[in-house]
């Protein structure tokens, strides 16, 4: 396809979304929900048409010498198939945020003024390798009243198409119109240069992917952009930490699934907790499958591999993890601030004074204290499910779910005030 076809196909996608955008904005919430729920039962019913589609991805991208994380993100099986169909279900049960009030005051003028939710028009979104984000994404904007142009990686081209397909068996159930989720029918790269440009058409992006992806939209971009860096997780372990605790934590983070963008990438141990802790905490890694890279401090320890530069502020996406010693609490935030990503960062410690230094001083979008780092999901969250970790500070912040896909207006009434 020529690029001045793509340019076409392009500008042609972006007109019917921004023509069913206006016609959604404030339709029937209960029949957004059924149309949802619909498209979550035919998720179950074309289960076998999404698991062979997932199939032949697989199959084509095992020869392209993908990880096995990035494997993992691609499969489906019955279990993954059906938790996209809860994803839907979860969506649509969730409050509808469209009209809801968010603010209201009365000034002294007599002015009564409204805060109110309203949708952000046509969202776009480019991601990689996971087939359940044209679930995800599809369902979320459609709740919060957006129209979405979605353009999956080539990797999951087959499971994208099976899946959006019953997102319009959804949306047809209801009366609504397919153009409210798109999916980009070309895998051109041109596909996505005219897109980060149509802000004509597209009223935000938002990029999932790995860095390569986000920093060609936040570099092309002529549309707001959700940015959702690499997820470089650390975990603090203070000198406070319970021992059980933590090394249950700090395993289930690291490996319970590699390739999601919660999991553990860097553990920084407190130097006096290094024998009590940290050498256990370590072997329990190796023992699990996981190659550890170590500071100078650790490298006595059989089995592990001493770091370089390169391995600080690495995101593995795979059974692999830093560790380094740190001489107390603000040594350790001041690696997060040089390495980390403002994605999630984690601390171990019974001392709530520590844990509050630590919340009040390290600026991630998502900290947690005393629980795996596998838990940055929306999903866990109660959001139903997310488009992504929104690691920027504007407008959207953490887990992207319908709240965050909505923006206001000021509903301003009176009885004939006038300004003196």
């Amino acid at each position: 396809m020529t690029t001045e076809k793509i340019e076409e196909l392009m500008n042609t996608i972006g007109q019917k979304a921004k023509s069913s955008a206006n016609s959604l904005a404030y339709s029937d919430p209960e029949k957004k929900r059924k149309a949802l729920l619909n498209a979550a039962k035919s998720v179950l019913d074309n289960k076998i048409v999404i698991l062979e589609a997932n199939k032949e991805d697989i199959s084509s991208s095992a020869t392209k010498g993908l990880s096995k994380a990035m494997l993992d993100r691609l499969k489906l099986n019955e279990e993954r198939v059906k938790g996209i169909s809860n994803g839907l279900v979860e969506i649509a049960n969730l409050a509808d945020p469209v009209g809801k009030i968010i603010k209201e005051w009365t000034q002294p003028n007599g002015l009564n003024i409204k805060r109110v939710q309203t949708p952000l028009g046509v969202i776009g979104v480019i991601y990689e390798s996971r087939p359940n984000v044209t679930a995800d994404a599809g369902g979320l904007c459609f709740k919060a009243g957006n129209s979405v142009i979605l353009r999956g990686g080539s990797e999951s081209q087959n499971s994208s198409i099976a899946i959006h397909k019953c997102l319009i068996d959804g949306l047809l159930s209801e009366g609504f119109s397919p153009d409210i989720i798109q999916l980009v029918p070309t895998q051109s790269r041109t596909a996505v240069s005219v897109m980060l440009k149509m802000a004509e058409h597209i009223d935000v992006i938002v990029p999932r992917g790995g860095k390569s992806l986000v920093k060609v939209v936040q570099e092309q971009a002529k549309v707001p952009v959700f940015a959702h860096l690499e997820g470089i997780v650390n975990i603090f372990i203070d000198i406070d930490a319970d021992f059980e605790k933590t090394l249950n934590v700090v395993l289930n983070s690291k490996t319970r699934r590699t390739g999601i963008c919660g999991a553990a990438e860097c553990i920084l141990i407190h130097k006096d907790v290094v024998d009590s802790i940290g050498i256990k905490l370590i072997n329990n890694l190796l023992d699990a499958g996981v190659k550890v890279n170590v500071d100078r401090n650790l490298q006595s320890i059989k089995g592990t591999v001493l770091a370089t530069e390169s391995h600080w502020g690495k995101e593995y996406l795979d059974m692999e993890i830093s560790a380094k010693v740190v001489e107390n609490i603000d040594d350790a935030i001041d690696y997060i601030k040089e390495y980390g990503s403002n994605h999630t960062d984690c601390i171990m410690t019974e001392n709530n004074k520590t844990a509050k230094i630590f919340m009040d001083k390290v600026d991630s979008a998502i900290l947690m204290h005393n629980v795996s780092t596998q838990f940055a999901d929306g999903g866990e969250f109660g959001m139903g499910a997310e488009i992504g970790i929104a690691t920027g500070k504007m407008h959207a912040r953490g887990p992207v779910g319908v709240d965050q896909l909505t923006s206001f207006k000021y509903i301003v009434s009176g009885d004939g005030c006038l300004r003196s």
